[in-house]
């Protein structure tokens, strides 16, 4: 073997080993651990690298209290979950509920892709009930493309490679369904992701449950809210993830899971193959 090909099979393993870089991008502090933190965990234990990244700083998502109290509460609660998860997380200081997609926050959201020099991005569509969760989806497109760019954002070094985005999974209908083309089995990492959704205090058995209507079903005692919690939480299975399942794990052992968290590739970005896909899901065992 000479030695230009010991150095390029050298240079291809040691591009292999290098752990990926993740960031998941959310409207609200909560968003990023409900659409992935199991998968977040999945990445984290097998040494890859996982951000969180809030678009807002949640200050309008309570009842009871709002501003800076609360915005400084919810930022103290993703410190709580990037701890329980093994990742990092940030939350741009936004106000909740006033989001649009101008090209100040689009700048933000390219710098903090460029800075994690990421290999995956994962965000909302731009279907859904919540506005920031709609602009957060338009933001993070508008981006797609612009990571490369060097004149915009010239601050911060443009990215030589543009990365897979994704969308998180959700229940929209129009204008077109969600399409897991990505679907992770979670249920070694359930638990986890039940934990870092217990480190948000403010939202699972406060806020959300008083929008829903449900507040008095939480329970006081911390240990039976956070079984009240895990099953609220566990995500019915639908036809087109259990296909997805099956795809990716083979029909016998997608029967084994209960949970999963799906993805859908966007248009924008690096379009991926299969063999592209399981490299950078490496927890897709064949």
């Amino acid at each position: 073997m000479t030695r230009l090909l010991v150095l390029a099979v050298l240079s291809v393993a040691a591009f292999a080993q290098q752990p990926l870089r993740i960031i998941a991008i959310g409207a609200h502090p909560d968003d990023c651990d409900i659409g992935m933190g199991g998968t977040a965990a999945l990445f984290a234990q097998m040494g890859h690298k996982v951000k969180f990244l809030s678009v807002t700083n949640g200050d309008a998502g309570h009842h009871e209290m709002g501003g800076g109290a609360l915005a400084k509460r919810r930022r103290a609660e993703t410190l709580e979950v990037a701890r329980r998860l093994g990742i990092e997380y940030d939350v741009l200081d936004n106000h909740d509920g006033e989001l649009s997609p101008n090209y100040e926050v689009r700048k933000q959201i390219i710098r903090k892709i460029r800075e994690w020099n990421a290999d995956v991005v994962i965000g909302p569509r731009i279907n859904d009930y919540h506005p920031d969760h709609r602009y957060t989806g338009m933001l993070v497109q508008d981006a797609a493309y612009m990571v490369v760019v060097p004149n915009v954002a010239p601050d911060t070094p443009p990215l030589r490679k543009n990365p897979v985005f994704l969308y998180f999974q959700d229940r929209f209908q129009k204008p077109q369904p969600f399409k897991p083309d990505i679907v992770v089995a979670i249920d070694e990492t359930y638990e986890k992701k039940v934990d870092a959704l217990d480190a948000h205090v403010s939202q699972m058995y406060e806020w959300l449950p008083w929008v829903d209507g449900i507040l008095d079903q939480v329970p006081k005692d911390p240990v039976a809210r956070k079984d009240w919690l895990r099953d609220k939480r566990r995500r019915p299975t639908t036809p087109a993830v259990r296909e997805g399942a099956e795809k990716w794990y083979g029909k016998d052992s997608a029967g084994r899971f209960q949970q999963f968290e799906s993805f859908e590739i966007a248009e924008y970005g690096k379009q991926p193959d299969e063999a592209e896909i399981r490299r950078l899901f490496p927890m897709l065992k064949k």
